[in-house]
């Protein structure tokens, strides 16, 4: 069991920390560019021939072992730390953040009046053990006039978004079904998070 029920949580997404101050985990965030070994970002990329499943998972990984390298080249106290990674998946193909407002609204277009997929991979490392759950969402997005996007864009909400859209925000009002995790669409499946970390000994209420 850890004896101070802590974490650090390897992610600068204020939507990750809301989420896990809302199931009351104990963390710190990992701010990697307060190091002076600043690690390189992990490449996420996707490698040729890689699975959407693949993908997540694999950057997922990553993610959580630089935080866990980074915080032993710091001498910070040795405490699980937590990261996640979130794709949008649409007919196989990975839906990133858009680069601009024409790549924002044309994705908006794509995922109008359709189907598509949230991955959401969680990891925890801690000393030599590594674990991570994989939660995948299907999302029904209703059909979306020109005028409804543009609105949309001009909050730039969509800018620095997985899929051009936050569902916890605006865009809320354009998701007509969920089968899945509302919090992995979020980007950090809550279910999942809270069964890694009681499999570290944290006390989940």
């Amino acid at each position: 069991m850890i004896a101070h029920p802590r974490i650090y949580l390897s992610s600068q997404s204020p939507r990750r920390r809301e989420l896990l101050k809302q199931i009351g985990i104990n963390f710190e965030t990992l701010l990697l560019r307060s190091s002076t070994s600043r690690m390189m970002d992990v490449d996420e990329t996707p490698h040729r021939d890689e699975s959407p499943e693949a993908h997540v998972q694999r950057v997922c990984q990553e993610k959580v072992n630089a935080g866990w390298v980074s915080l032993q080249s710091r001498n910070l106290p040795p405490l699980p730390v937590l990261a996640a990674y979130t794709s949008v998946i649409l007919d196989g193909r990975i839906i990133g953040k858009p680069q601009d407002r024409e790549q924002a609204a044309a994705t908006l277009r794509a995922l109008s009046g359709r189907q598509h997929q949230v991955l959401s991979a969680v990891a925890v490392a801690f000393e030599e053990r590594m674990k991570m759950r994989l939660s995948v969402s299907n999302v029904t997005m209703s059909t979306l006039s020109e005028e409804r996007i543009r609105r949309y864009i001009l909050t730039s909400e969509p800018l620095d978004k997985a899929g051009a859209y936050a569902i916890q925000g605006y865009a809320a009002a354009f998701i007509q079904h969920i089968d899945g995790s509302y919090s992995g669409v979020m980007g950090l499946p809550l279910f999942e998070t809270a069964e890694l970390l009681q499999t570290f000994g944290y006390p989940i209420l």
